[in-house]
């Protein structure tokens, strides 16, 4: 009888050691290779980077960080500085609290930062390139501001009172554990709740009126809500709702009143309703405001008298005034520029101002200020640049392959003749209900000016058009985003915006699923393919419970591990499982060494297979004189996932 045979400790050592040996020569070898490409082109690089700096010291002054405002004083942050001036005073009259060098933390950039009611405190979470997790310093301010607690591994953090301070622990991407921290004279931390399902993730918000703290429990599909009531912050967090599967909600407070913002009831788009504190349960909500069909809702404001969210329907964005006085809503139509929204810091909820800024992939951020007394929209007066003039933004509708209409957005500049001789950059995202990223990047309006054409195809598995749009691009429709993408870059060509020898296709994160299935299954619609931190393994990972992330992933991929037909179903459309020999286009990937989301081995395999494929098909074609397309991957030491400073994304 044959028995199975147990790898001793020594061979098992030996293997991780060979394993190991074969990852940094492979690393090293990259690094090799990245070298001598990146040699050839410095010249270009050494123009590009000139540019980038010429357009950023133009617009700086425009994306300055958002400042909160207490009473007289105005705090803001500039360049790792903590500010303080008084809020109706010239820009002169200013002072400085503490820079992150003062603290210790050169590296470090100001990710957040909270100001306890009588501004006694500020707590700051500082956070590196190379890591996800943060670090939170709690300053006591006055004459000389000092250190009075350093916290690590902190994700979210308020103030229920002057002096206590609830946080949530970060640990392998997940946030499970909430924590209370006092600064009284009997100082103490306490655990206050542990999240028991590894698919939620917990972190903390302070309602406008700061009258409750809420414990947000979140899965992709499903979340509940504890308040933590700031007159008793000692007290136990109480319920709103018990998690129900699908249904979403979120939590503001107004006149002893919760106001909820829910995907509860039929149509599943989110609604505001509301119910008494007393008794939050379902039975008690009552419907507010109910979205109009395929709109997205961004983000929602509450203040004394008013609501005011912001909304995206068929890609234009309106501001909506929801009025709790004369019980009235008023719309307003957004400049037809602007692709995405940016709320300021408002900690008094009594305001009679909301101000927000506007931008686009090409548009520098404007600021707007809505006036509730005055019940208009105000563009606010900033310092002169050259207006841009020369760039036409168009929208457009693509039929996918069952007829269902597909956004995209187009920018161009308007005096391109021969628009189909120019080059085209194509973007796609398509996943986790998230909308693509259309804020304000100087290397985008670089391009503009240099006579290309960007083209943002809002497919299903984003967020563009509402929670149905998410839901119809995920798990097992996953594929209806890639027959989405290609419509669009098909209706593009065919409307003359280029032709695939001038496309290139950009994506980063998840969004190089679809573009890396694009990839295989119909190359010869594009020419290049630019990837960054491009999830390509799916199959694999998903496969691997013991990832941080795979389980909270299964509402979004499916389980393959628990089902047969979701296992071939990710296999039919993930990147690395159907590199086949064939022409492909030229690929160029930026992946991070320290990256906790992406694994790279995972990236490492797919560029290793998907060179093999080139190979192979040429020396088969070879006599037929087709070109070998470059797969080029950069390792970056720093940097974590996308997540990058300004003078780290132009060092790129």
């Amino acid at each position: 009888q044959e028995r199975t045979k147990i790898p001793s400790k020594g061979k098992q050592n030996t293997s991780i050691a060979t394993s190991e040996l074969l990852y940094k020569n492979l690393l090293k070898s990259e690094q090799e290779n990245w070298d001598g490409i990146s040699a050839r082109y410095e010249a270009m690089t050494k123009r590009i980077k000139a540019k980038l700096e010429e357009l950023h010291n133009k617009h700086i002054f425009n994306s300055g960080s958002p400042r909160i405002r207490f009473g007289e004083n105005m705090y803001f942050e500039e360049n790792g500085c903590i500010f303080l001036s008084k809020a109706d005073h010239d820009e002169g009259n200013v002072d400085i609290l503490f820079s992150t060098e003062d603290l210790g933390f050169c590296d470090a950039f100001i990710q957040r930062m909270r100001i306890s009611p009588d501004q006694r405190y500020m707590a700051i979470s500082l956070k590196s390139e190379n890591s996800e997790e943060a670090t939170c310093v709690i300053m006591k301010l006055g004459h000389i501001p000092v250190i009075e607690k350093v916290i690590p591994n902190v994700f979210s953090f308020e103030w229920a009172t002057n002096d206590v301070l609830y946080y949530t622990s970060q640990k392998n991407l997940k946030c499970q554990n909430v924590f209370m921290t006092t600064f009284t004279n009997q100082k103490h931390t306490k655990l206050v709740y542990t999240e028991q399902d590894a698919r939620f993730f917990v972190d903390i918000y302070c309602t406008k009126d700061r009258r409750f703290l809420t414990i947000n429990c979140n899965s992709k599909t499903t979340s509940e809500v504890w308040l933590v009531d700031c007159r008793h912050p000692f007290k136990l967090p109480a319920l709103v709702q018990a998690r129900s599967k699908g249904v979403i909600y979120h939590i503001e407070h107004r006149n002893d009143e919760l106001y909820i913002l829910t995907t509860y009831g039929k149509p599943a788009e989110y609604k505001l309703m509301k119910a008494p504190v007393a008794s939050s349960g379902m039975e008690n909500w009552q419907l507010v405001y109910a979205l109009e069909e395929k709109t997205k809702l961004v983000d929602l404001e509450m203040f004394s008298d008013h609501s005011i969210m912001f909304l995206k329907k068929t890609g234009h964005l309106y501001l909506n005034v929801i009025s709790f006085v004369s019980h009235s809503i008023q719309s307003i139509k957004l400049p037809t520029w602007a692709c995405e929204f940016e709320l300021e810091s408002h900690p008094e909820h009594t305001t009679s101002t909301c101000y927000f800024q506007l931008t686009s992939p090409v548009h520098p951020p404007k600021r707007f200020a809505y006036s509730f007394k005055e019940n208009n929209l105000i563009e606010q007066a900033v310092q002169e640049v050259p207006i841009i003039t020369n760039c036409h933004t168009t929208r457009l509708l693509a039929k996918s392959q069952d007829e269902t209409s597909v956004p995209i957005t187009v920018f161009h500049n308007t005096n391109s003749e021969e628009l189909r001789r120019k080059p085209l950059l194509v973007h796609v995202y398509g996943a986790y209900g998230i909308d693509l990223n259309m804020s304000f990047k100087e290397e985008k309006l670089m391009l503009i000016e240099e006579g290309w054409i960007l083209a943002y195809c809002h497919v299903r598995g984003g967020g563009e058009l509402g929670l149905s749009w998410h839901k119809g691009g995920c798990q097992h429709n996953k594929l209806k985003g890639l027959h989405d993408l290609k419509a669009c870059i098909m209706l593009l060509h065919e409307l003359g915006f280029s032709q695939p020898k001038y496309t290139a296709l950009a994506a980063a994160s998840a969004g190089g699923v679809l573009a890396g299935a694009l990839c295989n299954t119909d190359p010869e619609l594009i020419r290049a393919m630019v990837l960054q931190a491009p999830f390509v393994d799916v199959l694999n990972v998903m496969m691997k419970t013991h990832l941080p992330l795979t389980i909270e992933e299964q509402e979004e991929w499916g389980n393959p591990l628990a089902d047969e037909k979701c296992m071939k179903y990710i296999k039919s459309y993930c990147p690395y499982q159907n590199i086949k020999p064939q022409c492909y286009p030229s690929v160029f990937i930026t992946a991070y060494e320290n990256d906790q989301r992406i694994p790279l081995t995972g990236v490492l395999r797919y560029v290793q297979k998907l060179r093999k494929a080139v190979l192979d098909h040429s020396s088969r074609t070879r006599k037929n004189g087709n070109r070998i397309p470059n797969i080029i991957l950069d390792i970056q030491a720093n940097g974590s996932h996308c997540d990058s400073s300004w003078e780290d994304s132009v060092n790129k």
